[in-house]
């Protein structure tokens, strides 16, 4: 087995997105240097080598690498860009994380939806993307937004792609049953409003519902309804702790219509009331 150095972020609270973007150096560029910056700073190469260094390691990364530098630290070019070299950048914030060296297959734990609770989230320190073209469109995505708009949407695209890099460090992805999994998690975060059944993602994801509920069990453990839940739960939780808007208007914003439905779902979740977890976490 070789050795492996991975992020590992504890998970509640969830990672928050701050900013992205993508860089275009021309030969001669070199990627800026930084001590201490304070958020993670998540790079994906589309073309060409960037050669960027951190606290003493040194990596010259091609199409489809990934690396994950950290909020503490020096990092740091190491030498120019011979050749236009294309990438994308993603800034993101999480307060409770550490760096962790072992073994493939070491402290193995399947991978799970973004929303899980609670859970340890294991991201590759630095990988190369068996298929970086759905992170590629996760970061296309982020990069369109106007600044000050999309909020949501943006933690939605950070919990997606992060999801796609931790089932890249746990092996899970490139196979036709993590594709489907993936595109039915992706639908199940954006139409967390709707009712949605097993037979509405065979008929979007043209699968028989089955095959879609083995894909989902397999690459999150859990089903597509249980996936579904843990999604309204985690933007129920947001809503709580962001509005003051009454119980019975967040239920129906998270797709729970009936609040006194939501509220024991949210409490067979969290072991609070929505008004109890309110109190406890209002800022």
């Amino acid at each position: 087995m070789r050795e492996t150095t991975r992020i590992e972020l504890t998970a509640p609270p969830l990672p928050y997105y701050l900013e992205s973007g993508l860089a275009e150096y021309r030969p001669g560029d070199r990627h800026p240097s930084r001590t201490d910056l304070g958020v993670f700073d998540l790079l994906i190469v589309v073309s060409g080598t960037l050669h960027i260094g951190e606290n003493g390691r040194e990596w010259s990364l091609g199409e489809g690498d990934m690396l994950m530098l950290l909020p503490r630290g020096y990092h740091y070019a190491v030498r120019p860009c011979g050749e236009e070299t294309v990438f994308w950048w993603a800034h993101f914030d999480h307060p409770e994380w550490r760096e962790v060296s072992g073994t493939d297959g070491a402290e193995a734990q399947a991978p799970g939806p973004p929303f899980d609770r609670p859970r340890t989230i294991r991201l590759p320190k630095q990988a190369r993307l068996a298929d970086p073209r759905p992170a590629f469109d996760r970061m296309r995505r982020l990069a369109e937004m106007p600044i000050g708009e999309g909020y949501w949407e943006k933690q939605q695209l950070l919990f997606q792609l992060l999801d796609l890099l931790e089932r890249e460090a746990a092996g899970s992805v490139g196979t036709p049953a993590a594709r489907v999994a993936e595109r039915a998690a992706s639908l199940l975060q954006q139409h967390y409003r709707e009712e949605i059944t097993n037979e509405t993602l065979g008929a979007w994801l043209h699968y028989h519902p089955s095959y879609i509920v083995r894909c989902m069990k397999k690459a999150y453990g859990v089903t597509p309804a249980r996936y579904l839940l843990q999604c309204r739960i985690e933007q129920a939780r947001r809503l709580l702790v962001s509005t003051g808007w009454p119980v019975e208007r967040i239920a129906d914003e998270t797709g729970f219509r009936y609040a006194p439905y939501f509220s024991a779902c949210f409490k067979r979740a969290t072991g609070m009331t929505p008004l109890e977890y309110r109190k406890r976490h209002w800022r």
